[in-house]
């Protein structure tokens, strides 16, 4: 096993990062960034929001929570997924789809035993 890692790549016209658990399993993408601070700012917000509380849009009557939180959802395959949502209700990080709602809460614990200490690593020698 590997040290955790915001892994940090072009994307598009911008940056963007996967939080890499020590396994080298993507637990979350990022959205795009425009610039190498607001990407920053973006992995900060993950570390300080990781420990939110869950919102699980399959149940039929959830509650909504405020922000921030993590929201399980179903997306349009039947996949389980989760995203990391900020206090200013803007997604900070999406998870890949998973075949099970307790695979994907996995991978959602995952982050809080990965973001905390992972390092920022660029993949790309030029984008930093």
């Amino acid at each position: 096993m590997s040290k955790p890692k915001f892994s940090v790549k072009k994307s598009g016209n911008g940056i963007m990062f996967n939080l890499i658990a020590g396994n080298g399993q993507v637990i979350g993408t990022s959205q795009e960034y425009k610039s190498e601070s607001a990407l920053k700012n973006g992995i900060e917000s993950v570390k300080r929001n990781s420990r939110s509380k869950i919102e699980d849009q399959t149940v039929e009557g959830f509650k909504t929570l405020t922000y921030p939180k993590y929201e399980i959802y179903l997306d349009n395959g039947g996949k389980h997924r989760f995203r990391l949502v900020a206090m200013n209700g803007e997604i900070i990080l999406k998870s890949q789809g998973y075949a099970s709602k307790a695979t994907c809460k996995k991978g959602l614990d995952s982050i809080n035993t990965n973001a905390l200490d992972a390092d920022i690593v660029h993949e790309d020698a030029d984008s930093a």
